[in-house]
């Protein structure tokens, strides 16, 4: 047994233990001759305490919070045990006087552990300095006063012409800061805002101005520089501070920053320039992206007095919005082209022979990788082996709309909570709703009671998915992290899968999404049969062909460093493209896996699938417009990888508009010819060429047959169903979902339109 150090006169403080775990710690702590009291956190301020024990979560205060309010108290402070199981224990890092111990343990480890503890507290180190890294620049930090005058005088020059280019201000906060700011204490807190001054200066130039601001932020004079400069500038400034561990009342903390920033040459006053940055700063924390935000202003416009035919037209409009759409883009696409080769063969330039060579040549190449794609699918890539090192703490993230799918989010959690996984679990439901909902929130909060690895958090300012990924990433302890959508019930086992390729090399990995309530409708159905087609031949059939795989979405498992450093922009429709895209372009490893499975609910009507497919080719539109010219230039993809990011992102939003092209050049050879049954239909090139196109539907359904889920191939109707469906209409109502999606994109209608969820049928 280990003798405690006799120095010790007041009680230990047990807070938020259950019943069973505080037995497990009582009896060998008074055994070996401690004073011990149980508490609830009103006791905090009740007492003079050496140590408090206490569960790393209770109702109310999280354990960062708990140690920052036990430092801001008593001097000096106690010491701080977390006990808990091991999915439950958060990172503490290198800070005096508090540690964690998994439950169960043995006696003699948690008696050792408290001694070890104690003189910590009575015997405290001197503060750690600061990192090397710290000690490369040093400016001088104002305050506030002091920076609206260098603002003031900035502005002067600017205003007068003697300054060259633009300047900006900016203000910059630490997100997760406001939470316990209460509690951390003048000095921690003008600590933390020096270590953030010492990394912002690692960069600076020797004319910029820093400050600490009135309204705890930090606060940036960039003078004489460019509105892309100052972009570039404060991005990797964002990127420096979201991945360096600050050292937050003695412990290692990841904060988010958020940045706004305002040119001051149009500012009204230097008090407006610092408003107005400050109010980007507010619009930047709503994503927790990383992005600095640029002051914009309102877009206001002029208000007119609408006429009564323009309010009926808009009604009109708005009720049939999606039949005027397609009729629009259908005249674009068949009528426009049509007048072209009329005009232009009607005065003796016939450019039709060109056009159906260039068409059957794009239709054929397109043909041919299809079918590469699904021979090189047939060739399943084995997992890597068991990894060499013990499996590491893991965490979940389910972005959740509560409204929409408060009737299957429980289910969800409890999927999740069967997870088979050697290490620590962690499971955080991330969710937004526009209105309380008490009763599913208490049962959320209830089921976390129940079992300590499930966190759920309600993001208050949320409106999309990736606010809600953004907002639990500061909280994530796992040293890799899969994200879902809230539909998703993972396979038992693919945590472990997921590792086993993270370990051996891979930065993201692609499971196949597996659709678990087919037999609800016939859209259910036929979307069953597409996911096999996109998740078990597409994906690891395109990432051969091309050399890097692309999505890294739902069922998605990321290296949790990579993730907090791209995080996901919420101003893209399909945000989990986008961070997988840039991780590509940095040169990062996507693989995608057909056997890392997680099965989730499909559209059941075709409105509610409309409406996810128009914001998926729209979102896909977004990543094609931003990220072609970018993977041409990337110095991390070979000649072959960026072939296929021209097949993958031009070609997919050309390919819709070339398609249709044989209608309109037949309209134009029967009007030559004088009528359809004049013209020359046996043609050779036409013939094999049509056939061979023809083809690729029926392949590819056959590789989805051969590699589908053993569950799905029970239902042989509905390959057949599918194949049918495809032929008939349903390839052609996808090419028609693009094109609208081009034209709405055009239209600037960028609403994100969320998709109806149903219960899961059992």
């Amino acid at each position: 047994m280990v003798v405690p150090s006799p120095v010790l006169g007041e009680p230990l403080l047990l807070i938020g233990l259950s019943s069973s775990l505080a037995a497990d710690v009582i009896s060998p702590l008074t055994a070996a001759g401690y004073k011990v009291q149980l508490g609830t956190l009103a006791h905090l301020s009740r007492g003079r305490w050496q140590l408090v024990i206490s569960a790393p979560s209770i109702p109310g205060l999280g354990s960062m919070e708990l140690l920052a309010a036990l430092r801001e108290g008593q001097h000096p402070s106690p010491g701080l045990l977390l006990v808990g199981p091991a999915g439950q224990l958060p990172p503490l890092g290198d800070g005096p006087g508090a540690a964690c111990i998994a439950w169960p343990f043995e006696p003699h480890e948690l008696v050792g552990r408290v001694q070890a503890l104690l003189r910590e507290v009575q015997n405290p180190a001197p503060p750690a300095p600061l990192p090397e890294l710290l000690a490369v620049s040093r400016l001088p930090v104002l305050d506030e006063a002091a920076f609206l005058d260098e603002l003031m005088s900035e502005r002067d020059e600017l205003r007068a012409g003697r300054a060259p280019g633009d300047s900006f201000v900016v203000a910059l906060r630490l997100n997760e800061l406001d939470q316990f700011r209460q509690r951390l204490g003048t000095s921690s807190e003008a600590a933390l805002w020096q270590q953030v001054a010492e990394l912002t200066g690692l960069d600076a130039m020797a004319d910029e101005k820093l400050a600490r601001g009135g309204q705890g932020d930090f606060l940036m004079l960039l003078p004489g520089t460019s509105r892309r400069q100052a972009a570039f500038r404060l991005e990797a400034l964002s990127s420096r501070l979201a991945n360096f561990p600050l050292q937050l009342g003695g412990q290692a903390a990841r904060l988010s920053p958020v940045l706004g920033y305002c040119g001051l040459r149009r500012s009204p006053s230097a008090t407006d320039g610092l408003a107005r940055a400050r109010d980007a700063a507010r619009q930047s924390a709503l994503h927790l992206d990383l992005h600095p935000v640029l002051w914009q202003g309102p877009k206001a416009r002029p208000a007119r007095q609408a006429g009564p035919v323009k309010i009926w037209w808009s009604r009109i409009y708005t009720a049939q919005a999606l039949f005027f759409q397609y009729a629009i883009t259908m005249l674009l696409g068949l009528g426009l082209p049509f007048l072209v080769y009329w005009g232009l063969g009607s005065n003796g330039y016939d450019i039709s022979t060109g056009v159906y060579i260039f068409v059957v040549v794009a239709l054929t190449l397109t043909s041919l990788s299809i079918w590469a794609e699904g021979l090189l699918a047939l060739r399943r890539e084995d997992p890597p082996p068991e990894p060499a090192s013990p499996y590491p703490s893991a965490s979940a993230i389910i972005a959740a709309y509560l409204p929409n799918e408060a009737p299957i989010i429980e289910a969800t959690v409890a999927a999740f909570l069967r997870v088979q996984y050697p290490a620590p679990l962690q499971i955080i439901l991330a969710y937004n709703t526009p209105r309380d909902m008490p009763d599913i929130e208490e049962r959320l909060r209830e089921m976390a009671r129940e079992d300590p690895r499930f966190v759920p958090m309600r993001v208050q300012t949320s409106t999309s998915k990736a606010q809600n990924v953004n907002a639990a990433l500061p909280y994530v302890t796992g040293e890799f992290t899969a994200v879902f959508d809230a539909d998703h019930q993972p396979d038992p086992e693919s945590f472990r899968r997921g590792w086993r390729w993270l370990s051996h090399g891979a930065d993201v990995v692609q499971g196949h999404c597996f659709i678990r309530n087919g037999a609800a409708s016939w859209v259910a159905k036929m979307v069953a049969i597409e996911f096999e087609q996109i998740y078990a031949v597409s994906h690891p059939g395109r990432a051969r062909l091309h050399g890097f795989g692309i999505f890294g979405g739902s069922n998605g498992y990321w290296r949790t460093d990579l993730l907090r450093e791209l995080r996901m922009h919420g101003f893209m429709l399909t945000e989990d493209i986008d961070s997988s895209m840039r991780a590509v372009v940095r040169g990062r490893r996507i693989v995608s896996d057909p056997y890392l499975v997680s099965r989730e609910l499909a559209p059941e009507t075709l409105s509610a699938l409309t409406k996810q497919r128009l914001r998926w080719a729209q979102g896909w539109l977004q990543i094609s417009l931003k990220w072609v010219i970018p993977a041409l230039r990337a110095r991390n993809l070979t000649v072959r990888q960026k072939l296929g990011m021209l097949q993958l992102l031009a070609w997919r939003e050309v390919y819709p508009w070339v398609s249709m092209q044989i209608l309109p050049l037949i309209a134009w050879w029967a009007v030559q010819a004088g009528s359809l049954a004049r013209i020359d239909w046996l043609v050779p090139l036409f013939v094999v060429t049509t056939l061979f196109t023809l083809s690729t539907g029926p392949g590819q359904i056959l590789f989805t047959y051969k590699l589908a889920d053993p569950q799905l191939k029970k239902h042989p109707s509905w390959f057949w169903f599918y194949t049918m469906a495809s032929t008939l209409f349903y390839a052609g109502l996808k090419n028609a979902w693009n094109r609208i999606a081009h034209y709405k994109e055009w239209r600037g209608e960028t609403a994100w339109v969320v998709t109806p969820r149903v219960k899961a049928k059992k």
